[in-house]
């Protein structure tokens, strides 16, 4: 069963490289990486041909501009041959050498300092997600998602008119409405270092709010801003817990 493992890039030479060894570390070899550029001006397209040979034909790529990384992933999407589709961003990489043979639904990611990869400053799992949760603004952790090609086919793929969580309205369509079927195993996943279009500041988190209940309304589902909003109230028990130990 073929897996197909998207990358989305934009000027990631930076960290593109832990990207595309993480891949090719995996014990899974039935795996087709797909890099969709949006025509970095750095060393990123460079990177991406020298490591092309190493994968043995396994690698595909292309490099244009693009209307923002939910275009860039449904252009991924669209050039999936595999049975299964994940998410890898550019900037984060598997943690470990068996995740993609793992073939998880749900599993649990690191959130890390880009400048020291070795200390984790929060850890994310979906152990305690439930499909309720949805309506408190909980998604499991999207770069550990994986499903396979023929739901985006049935459910509709990322709605780029979302600037920020366009994720988490992807996932209430597949999981709440849709009634997906899902599992979670209890695997580290995928290290990610802080920052992004999701963790950078107040305004962002603003953004976010607003897309979560522009998601609620369009999708049909009966949550607002105020039941969304007790998710922040979690996460602040969950950090504080996390220093603690």
């Amino acid at each position: 069963m073929k897996v197909s493992v998207i990358t989305v890039t934009w000027n990631s030479g930076a960290t593109l490289r832990d990207t595309l060894e993480s891949v090719l570390r995996q014990t899974y070899l039935d795996i087709e990486h797909i890099i969709v550029d949006g025509g970095s001006t750095d060393n990123t397209m460079e990177l991406v041909r020298e490591y092309e040979p190493r994968y043995h034909g396994r690698l595909r790529y292309v490099s244009e501009p693009d209307k923002g990384i939910y275009d860039a992933m449904n252009k991924g999407i669209r050039m999936a041959t595999g049975d299964i589709i994940g998410i890898l961003n550019s900037d984060d990489f598997y943690t470990s050498s068996d995740i993609v043979e793992i073939l998880a639904g749900e599993l649990k990611e690191n959130h890390v300092d880009g400048k020291d990869l070795d200390k984790s400053i929060r850890y994310y799992s979906s152990a305690g997600f439930r499909r309720w949760k949805m309506l408190l603004g909980f998604m499991p952790a999207h770069p550990s998602f994986y499903c396979r090609k023929e739901t985006y086919e049935r459910f509709g793929l990322f709605r780029t008119s979302y600037k920020v969580a366009a994720d988490f309205e992807n996932l209430l369509r597949l999981i709440y409405v849709g009634k997906i079927s899902i599992k979670y195993i209890p695997k580290d996943c995928v290290t990610m270092r802080i920052g992004g279009a999701s963790t950078s500041g107040w305004a962002s988190h603003k953004r976010i709010m607003a897309d979560h209940v522009r998601a609620y309304r369009e999708n049909h589902v009966h949550s607002n801003a105020l039941l969304d909003s007790l998710r922040y109230v979690y996460k602040v028990a969950e950090i504080v817990k996390f220093k603690l130990k």
